[in-house]
């Protein structure tokens, strides 16, 4: 595969799994589409065309040519200078590594990130929080999230692969999203009266198996194994976390136990007000469920993966949910 088809996958693979459908997507960048139609000449020049075909601004290619061919990827949930180093490292022990991927945000599709949170309303609304709400607080939140990361060095990691020729790219939301649908599907196929059957339905995974070996796997931060569960909503994409006060507006929805990958401690404080039960599955463990399937087709295309950075590597073979 080339890393333009390795890209083009993930992107199709993130809009399949896309919680607001695939229809909700189209809309999305038909919207994107008209915004640049409308746009002086002058602002064209400086708009992110790539937004036109691709809606997860937190994934990009960064480095290298995107018609070569990749038979071997250095795979991380984190890909800093480190893991750019690694690699050029490796390489000069023969490894041959083409590609480095990462999962969380670096360059542009970091300072980006805020742009993808937008996917949340739609997530949220899903659970009974009126949507009206939810975009005024998210829009809050966005800027929050703007504002924090804008200071922040976010090309040095670039730089470093560029200076080395290393080729690099970012996978994020598309990730995230593979990765919530199949939680979500996971989840559906039982019910579940208490909080510590979640817990033990999610130990039933290999990679928070491999967490809980770690000292790192699900827990429950509010709430007891013997709390009722009532509603169970899980939400492991969007970008980053809501603020506590969707949190909040979640509970009154009726969301009687949350599933995140992590939760800010000063919503959960809010949270254990309302008593809402709240897992934190864990952050590795959660983001290697995607990248797992994510690699699974590419290791049927023949591409061979090296795991890295906290990727919990996991072959489900066509058994994914």
């Amino acid at each position: 595969m080339t890393i333009q088809e390795i890209y083009d996958l993930a992107i199709q693979m993130g809009i399949k799994a896309d919680p607001r459908g695939v229809k909700g997507v189209e809309s999305l960048l038909k919207r994107t589409k008209k915004e640049y139609d409308e746009l002086s000449e002058k602002k064209k020049k400086f708009f992110d065309k790539e937004s036109l075909t691709n809606p997860y601004s937190d994934t990009r290619i960064f480095v290298g040519d995107p018609k070569l061919e990749v038979k071997k990827i250095l795979a991380g949930i984190d890909s800093d200078a480190a893991e750019v180093l690694l690699a050029d490292r490796l390489n000069q022990k023969g490894e041959k590594i083409d590609l480095v991927i990462g999962h969380h945000p670096l360059g542009v599709s970091l300072t980006a990130l805020h742009d993808v949170m937008d996917l949340q309303v739609d997530a949220y609304a899903q659970m009974g929080v009126p949507i009206n709400v939810l975009h005024a607080l998210m829009s809050e939140r966005q800027e929050t999230v703007k504002r924090r990361i804008h200071p922040s060095n976010h090309n040095q990691i670039i730089d470093t692969a560029r200076l080395l020729k290393m080729p690099l790219m970012n996978l994020h939301t598309t990730w995230d999203n593979v990765g919530d649908k199949f939680m979500k599907d996971y989840l559906s196929k039982k019910s579940f009266d208490r909080v510590g059957e979640i817990i033990d339905y999610l130990t039933e995974l290999p990679e928070y198996q491999e967490a809980i070996r770690g000292k790192n796997g699900p827990e429950i931060v509010s709430g007891s194994a013997t709390s009722r569960a009532g509603k169970v909503a899980v939400f492991f994409t969007g970008g980053t976390n809501p603020s506590k006060e969707i949190y909040m507006e979640l509970s009154k929805a009726g969301v009687g136990t949350l599933i995140d990958m992590h939760i800010p401690e000063e919503a959960l404080t809010e949270l254990k007000k309302l008593h809402m039960n709240v897992i934190n599955a864990g952050h590795m463990a959660s983001d290697s469920i995607g990248a797992n399937i994510f690699f699974d087709e590419l290791e049927k295309k023949g591409v061979e993966i090296i795991p890295c950075s906290g990727f919990i590597r996991v072959r489900r073979k066509g058994k994914q949910s």
